[in-house]
């Protein structure tokens, strides 16, 4: 068959009802709002859009330095700076109109309150397709205990995000737990529609030079190569222990990468620090995924998804 004939293989896959023409999206936090990469890709290629994280108010985020390379990594503790949910509506939220891509709002409190009032703005816009929930933050209310690292603590703030949301809900779980699988019970049985892990495993550098911690907050979040077979580790064990879709995130800088992700029986992947090296770099991943199929003699990702052999 010569390639004139061949047909493309179908890269479209669903979360949660979300209809995604791959299944490639950023990870939060490494794409602004979206519009700050649109000079350098085509953001009506990608399968979604994930925004950085948005809180109830501003936030100014850490003092700096805010980022340190480490082997195969970064460390990064940025402090979840962003403009807060009124301004991102009144300001971001129109230039999604142009665009046919997904749009999933990533989103965080420190307090139950902050979670519930942040997802009754985002029920409001019509623009946003669903919301990412970031469980990755500390209680302030309950002496800072991370409500992501708690299996009750996850599951409340989860029904109550639930409770104020028509929308499908993606809870993104932390990795700095004994057994990720606990938590990812809790929350389906909560109300997620979906879940993407992990986040970022928490590290720290030191300067041998100063003695002084590499970035200013002493400990920061790990991402990049380095994480990825954690990662995947703990997606293969998410998949295994729920019924509803898995995003995996963990260190993709690559197609192949990517497959190791969907192979375990993630439904889509996020791609995070690649973005900082190559602002294209979810073009390549998807290009590469067609390839892939291609040269395996596939006609649809999902031929691929959980295909695991042990």
């Amino acid at each position: 068959m010569t390639n004139e004939k061949m047909k493309r293989p179908n890269l479209a896959v669903e979360i949660a009802g979300i209809k995604l023409k791959n299944p490639v999206m950023p990870a939060s936090g490494t794409f602004g709002y979206g519009e700050e990469y649109a000079p350098y890709l085509d953001l009506n290629c990608l399968g979604a859009i994930v925004t950085k994280g948005l809180s109830l108010n501003p936030k100014a985020g850490n003092p700096t330095p805010r980022i340190a390379e480490t082997t195969s990594g970064m460390l990064n503790a940025i402090g979840l700076q962003n403009v807060g949910i009124d301004a991102f509506v009144q300001g971001k939220v129109p230039y999604y109109r142009g665009i046919t891509t997904p749009i999933i709002a990533n989103f965080f409190g420190n307090t139950l309150e902050e979670y519930g009032e942040v997802a009754r703005k985002l029920n409001d816009v019509p623009e946003v397709t669903g919301v990412e929930l970031n469980i990755s933050c500390p209680n302030v209310k309950q002496g800072g205990i991370v409500f992501g690292t708690e299996p009750s603590a996850a599951a409340q703030v989860v029904a109550l995000v639930r409770k104020a949301l028509n929308k499908p809900l993606i809870v993104k779980l932390t990795p700095n737990v004994t057994d990720i699988t606990v938590i990812a019970r809790a929350v389906e049985e909560a109300g997620a529609d979906a879940i993407s892990c992990i986040n970022t495993i928490t590290g720290m550098a030191i300067d041998i030079r100063t003695r002084q911690p590499k970035i200013a907050n002493r400990t920061g979040g790990l991402s990049g190569p380095a994480i990825r077979p954690v990662a995947v580790r703990m997606t293969h064990q998410v998949v295994q222990a729920v019924k509803i879709p898995v995003i995996g995130i963990g260190g993709i800088m690559c197609a192949e990468d990517a497959l190791e992700f969907l192979i375990a029986g993630a439904t889509a992947v996020q791609v995070g620090t690649a973005n900082f090296i190559d602002p294209a770099a979810m073009i390549a991943v998807i290009e590469g995924l067609e390839r892939f199929l291609i040269e395996e003699g596939l006609d649809d990702i999902r031929q691929v998804i959980g295909s695991l052999k042990v």
